[in-house]
């Protein structure tokens, strides 16, 4: 009897927080590309992968071509800058990578009939006046905005994706993916949880901006890598909303974090961002009916496992 050979499936982003839990995922049953250029990645999250002869990293920037020699049956697009602290700094990169970078990726999808997951965002809603937000509402951008680098080029990528769809005739797939949280994130990442534990371990002023009102909806990783390989085995083109519908407010969140770390840090206040959403809250009824998906792990199990990560690591 011949043997099947194994997928080969490429991940873009693949050194990162959410890339590297999806490696390992997948490296159970398939060969796996890694491709990553380290601008927010790291080899720690990958380096229990490199003696494994199913993997393969390339460190490559994917705003240019990339030359494979073997061909993939499977693309996970999920490079690009996310954080808030880097919209400022690296406008120009992030737009390029959510553009070209998906372009360059998806090129390689047609060369080898790939199927293709594109990695998008809840920050295609803007400042959602829809809420809960669902896969049939337009947003609320500001296109011009300190934000929209990263909003609008993955309203970009999204549009890009489902032109190779149609005119190619490309297996492709669009995951709008939440606010996500777990072990590996950077500590200076921006984003609120690693703020908030980095903060409150070092017993140091937690910050936040605003008055602490504003909502957001935190999915465990391992909740997020489930649903981004169940939309790809899946009949489902998406978009889909993959996160956590359980709502909390900032303030809240920052007072369970400190209860938890046991910290002597006090909350202060700063000014709100640009365009910071005041409400952030998936609908996830299409990825229940399209996936059979829905997140396992509660907010308060999953922030002790990321709480002791960063006591470990950090």
């Amino acid at each position: 009897m011949k043997r099947m050979r194994s997928k080969v499936i490429l991940v873009t982003g693949g050194a990162g927080f959410i890339g590297s839990h999806l490696i390992d995922r997948l490296i159970e049953k398939n060969r796996v590309i890694c491709v990553d250029n380290l601008s927010t990645g790291s080899c720690k999250n990958i380096e229990h992968l490199m003696d494994n002869k199913n993997f393969l990293f390339i460190e490559h920037d994917v705003k240019k071509p990339l030359k494979l020699d073997e061909k993939v049956d499977e693309i996970y697009h999920l490079a690009s800058r996310a954080s808030p602290i880097d919209f400022e700094k690296f406008p120009v990169d992030i737009l390029l990578t959510n553009s070209l970078g998906t372009y360059n990726m998806l090129e390689l999808a047609r060369r080898d009939r790939a199927k293709f997951l594109f990695a998008s965002t809840s920050e295609v809603y803007g400042d959602p006046e829809k809420h809960p937000q669902s896969e049939n509402y337009w947003g609320n951008v500001n296109s011009i905005g300190m934000r929209s680098c990263y909003d609008e080029s993955k309203r970009f990528g999204e549009s890009l994706v489902s032109s190779y769809q149609r005119k190619f005739k490309l297996s492709t797939k669009i995951a709008r993916i939440f606010n996500t949280y777990g072990s590996r994130m950077r500590a200076d990442d921006g984003r609120v949880i690693p703020n908030f534990i980095t903060q409150s371990l070092n017993n140091e002023n937690v910050t936040i901006y605003g008055e602490g009102k504003q909502t957001r909806s935190f999915c465990h990783v391992n909740d997020m890598v489930d649903g981004l390989t169940k939309l790809m085995s899946s009949k489902s083109a998406g978009p889909v909303n993959i996160g956590n519908p359980s709502e909390i407010k900032i303030l809240d969140l920052a007072k369970l974090i400190k209860r938890m770390t046991d910290s002597k840090s006090e909350i202060v206040f700063e000014r709100m961002p640009e365009n910071d959403p005041l409400r952030r809250k998936p609908d996830i009824e299409k990825a229940r009916k399209e996936l059979n998906w829905k997140p396992l792990t509660d907010l308060e199990p999953g922030l002790k496992i990321t709480i002791d990560w960063f006591r470990k690591s950090c």
